[in-house]
């Protein structure tokens, strides 16, 4: 397939079920930029692939450019085809999706960048909070990992959100949301986002979907609509008026709750109560639950809207705390993947480099719990760095570290090409670990 022993087995094997969404040459390249993403040290650039897939003196930087800017392949269908495969690998059968939507900006330079525009940057340092650059919406899938304490966020898709452009954020975040209902029609889907995804574009969202999310202090909630009195005219929408989250509180009694968040177990007080919002939901009721921690004597501390009628305010309050995942899945792909460096401009290329990125960070984890994990894999990091004396858990740059190994494996064992044995895999990570170990001595 490739003219150099690119692809080591157990990762192709991952690739392999997202042969699909692509012509035959278009895979192979595909196979290649993901390898080399995920094997460069350096930066996350196109070229970078390259450089990481050991290609730069076979193929052409014109081949890997036009993958991104020309070639025939759609994000949207091959995250559907990721979701799929992270779905029958790591979550029970008919259990219901979780599912996380949030948005971050990419910082970029220069004016012929599509879509870069000064925005609001959530990493910003300073008291304004903007930067320039390409932001994105960004779905993910929360997955428990029997390797790992805390859940994963693994994104399966994301869109371009250009300011004053075709679609606002929310609507970007609906649709995408509606194309993942479709692709599992037979499973629910409950989707959480943050304080800014709410308005109208949500009201028509599929029957198997709820959603939740955090709501505003300026929000205005009324009781439900009384029946019909059989007189002439409309019927009432909306019932009398609650108020506002805080008028809400003072009214209702709170109770204590045990919740799992944020890796720890602990008694918080939540009062909730069914309602409508109606300037966002119209005339869908929603649930509204009102956490108060155990400092607190008055008023609330946070305040969550959800479609979940049935929900216990317990389970709605962990499932919004499982929201901070897709912050680690973004700095991680970051830091170790180097996404959002690739330095092309015209529009296919922006709009479809950054998910790249992005459905390799999920392909690392994927192989990882697949093919890559071992028990002794953080026993041996802290070996090598022998100040990680609380790490009993490995990270994602340790899977993508193995992964990486894998590759040097495949790349030099004098076997198949391409198809080192798990053990001649497992020497050459010892042989690595071993060295390090002279060098840090």
């Amino acid at each position: 397939m490739l003219p150099d022993p690119t692809v080591p087995a157990s990762l192709l094997a991952v690739l392999t079920s997202l042969r699909g969404s692509f012509t035959s040459p278009t895979f192979s390249t595909f196979a290649a930029l993901v390898t080399g993403l995920i094997a460069q040290t350096g930066r996350g650039t196109v070229t970078g692939m390259l450089l990481g897939a050991n290609l730069t003196r076979h193929w052409s930087h014109d081949r890997a450019h036009a993958f991104f800017a020309r070639a025939r392949w759609d994000p949207q269908t091959l995250g559907a085809s990721l979701s799929h495969l992270v779905v029958s690998s790591l979550v029970p059968d008919g259990a219901p999706l979780t599912v996380v939507v949030d948005d971050t900006l990419f910082k970029r330079r220069g004016k012929k960048v599509f879509g870069a525009a000064w925005q609001h940057d959530g990493c910003a340092a300073g008291r304004d909070g903007i930067g320039y650059g390409t932001c994105f919406v960004v779905l993910g899938l929360i997955v428990d990992l029997p390797f790992l304490p805390r859940s994963a966020c693994l994104p399966v898709a994301a869109r371009l959100h250009r300011p004053k452009g075709e679609q606002t954020k929310v609507e970007l975040a609906a649709s995408m949301t509606r194309f993942l209902a479709a692709c599992h029609w037979g499973r629910r889907i409950d989707v959480v986002a943050d304080a800014a995804y709410h308005g109208k574009a949500l009201r028509d969202l599929p029957a198997s979907v709820t959603f939740t999310t955090r709501l505003p202090a300026n929000a205005m909630l009324y009781a439900l609509a009384p029946p019909p009195t059989g007189r002439r005219g409309r019927p009432h929408l909306k019932g009398d008026r609650l108020g506002t989250p805080a008028e809400l509180a003072a009214a209702l009694m709170f109770t204590p709750v045990t919740v799992t968040r944020y890796g720890r177990t602990e008694t918080v007080f939540t009062a909730e109560t069914t309602c409508l919002w109606y300037g966002s939901f119209h005339t869908r009721a929603v649930k509204v639950v009102l956490l108060r921690e155990d400092t607190t004597d008055t008023g609330y501390d946070l305040a969550l809207v959800a479609t979940d009628l049935t929900g216990p305010a317990g389970q709605l309050v962990a499932r919004y705390a499982a929201r901070w995942s897709i912050e680690v899945t973004f700095a991680e792909s970051r830091t170790v993947l180097g996404v959002g460096q690739a330095h092309n401009r015209t529009r296919r290329a922006v709009e479809r480099t950054v998910p790249f990125g992005l459905h390799c960070y999920t392909i690392t984890v994927l192989w990882y719990a697949l093919h890559g994990h071992h028990p002794s894999d953080a026993a041996e990091r802290r070996e090598r760095a022998p100040w990680y004396t609380t790490k009993t858990d490995p990270a994602f740059a340790d899977m993508a570290a193995k992964l990486r190994r894998t590759v040097i494996a495949a790349r030099f064992l004098p076997t198949v090409p391409g198809r080192p044995t798990d053990a001649e895999i497992r020497e050459v990570q010892h042989a690595w670990a071993a060295a390090d170990g002279d060098q840090a001595a």
